[in-house]
């Protein structure tokens, strides 16, 4: 029972985060946790074609059970199922436009996706980063034989980060994991490794890093 509302606790949890990433997107207040000096990484765009095509199926989809469906009740439980998804749906990509990966003014590292997952990796944790373009698969932020999580975004990632030794995080619904490197996509994948090495100056993002 205690497991069980713990997990109601998760969920719920995450359910107002998202309603409250969608609300600061819909509001144009700019990135979440985004401080003076810092250097946010967008991963977003990567997904949004993907995201807005399944949000048009699933309205195509709800139009056409409020046709079919000839019973009030069920078709009452069906179309409040079907918002609900759309605007879960929408909600989750406003998320990780309003809460990219952020690359710190010290030098530390934070990889996010949305409000589903959070990860901070201290400077001193990062031994080495370079850009690496991979297609991991598995669930977001698993960890495979190597030691090392992805957390893709269409399929793909494309920077690699080397850590000092095992990090201890945890994963989507609470999930507890420890991973020696991780795998994370950044839009711009260049200006990411450029602002890890110089210590996240936001300056960075203009140089070219060389090459893994």
């Amino acid at each position: 029972m205690r497991a069980l509302r713990a997990a109601v606790r998760r969920v719920t949890g995450h359910q107002a985060a998202l309603a409250a990433g969608l609300w600061r997107w819909a509001t144009r207040r700019g990135p979440q946790g985004v401080g003076e000096g810092d250097h946010p990484v967008a991963y977003a765009p990567a997904q949004s074609a993907t995201m807005y095509g399944l949000l048009f199926v699933s309205v195509v989809e709800t139009v056409a059970f409020a046709v079919v469906i000839p019973w009030p009740v069920v078709h009452a439980v069906a179309l409040v199922l079907d918002l609900w998804g759309c605007c879960l749906l929408l909600a989750l990509h406003a998320s990780c436009v309003v809460c990219p990966h952020v690359i710190g003014a010290d030098g530390s590292l934070r990889l996010r996706y949305g409000t589903l997952l959070d990860i901070r990796i201290p400077a001193e944790r990062v031994a080495s980063v370079r850009t690496e373009r991979r297609f991991p698969g598995g669930r977001p932020a698993s960890v495979d034989g190597n030691g090392t999580a992805g957390i893709a975004v269409g399929g793909q990632t494309t920077v690699t980060v080397e850590l000092t030794g095992p990090l201890r995080y945890t994963r989507v619904l609470g999930r507890r994991a420890e991973a020696r490197a991780f795998r994370f996509y950044a839009d711009d994948p260049v200006s990411a490794v450029a602002a890890l090495r110089a210590g996240g100056s936001p300056s960075a993002a203009t140089v070219v890093a060389p090459g893994p």
